[in-house]
């Protein structure tokens, strides 16, 4: 395994991590498997930034939609650095580079990107701010990718119900309302939702999945 950092290759317009960047991948992959929806925890890979300091990019529009769409990723709190490149990544799945960001005096920066064809639609993927040694600068909220009929697919378990009110947290630990024919759902037992997303829901106001249908 190499511990330098060589500069990414271009595919087809697309900014790629070589396979010598091990390391790097490594490092965010440790901080997308701990620095996840609530930061669980301190630590992190020792290459990379304390998790403390990984900035929240303030803006992603849309939050969701297909492979291919573009997203405008923007916010005005990153440090200064020689270099920034934005990339996206998955719980459990390590980053792809996709393209490098033009700093403001301030630390903004402002791109457009296209979701991966091969992102998946059954877990969120966010996108990621590093500097030019692949240390990670910033990440996002969740962007949520949808399948041919439009559905995004969730597996996890309710957390609760209450009146009309039933809260559902994936393996990743993202939180989402859920509406629509959900009287058999039982909290802690672990189900497959597929459904359309919403960014807002009428109970919490959060995240939201209108339940399509209900797999074991």
């Amino acid at each position: 395994m190499s511990t330098g950092t060589p500069p990414p290759e271009r595919e087809g317009g697309t900014v790629r991590q070589t396979s010598r960047s091990s390391r790097s991948s490594t490092a965010m992959f440790a901080i997308l498997a701990v620095f996840g929806p609530a930061c669980l925890s301190a630590q992190a890979h020792p290459t990379s930034v304390a998790p403390e300091e990984i900035r929240r990019i303030q803006s992603i529009s849309p939050q969701s939609g297909p492979p291919g769409t573009l997203v405008s990723v923007s916010t005005l709190n990153l440090p200064l650095e020689a270099r920034v490149h934005v990339g996206v990544g998955a719980m459990g799945r390590g980053f792809e580079a996709l393209t490098e960001a033009e700093q403001g005096r301030w630390g903004e920066i402002a791109v457009r990107v296209e979701v991966p064809a091969d992102s998946p639609w059954d877990r969120p993927i966010v996108f990621i701010a590093f500097n030019a040694i692949f240390a990670p600068i910033g990440m996002s909220d969740p962007f949520h990718v949808t399948n041919d009929e439009g559905l995004v697919r969730r597996t996890g378990e309710v957390t609760s119900k209450s009146d009309d009110c039933v809260l559902f947290m994936d393996r990743d630990g993202y939180t989402y309302e859920l509406t629509g024919p959900t009287n058999e759902l039982q909290v802690g037992v672990e189900v497959r939702i597929d459904g359309v997303f919403f960014n807002t829901g009428p109970c919490s106001g959060g995240p939201t999945i209108g339940v399509s249908r209900i797999l074991p």
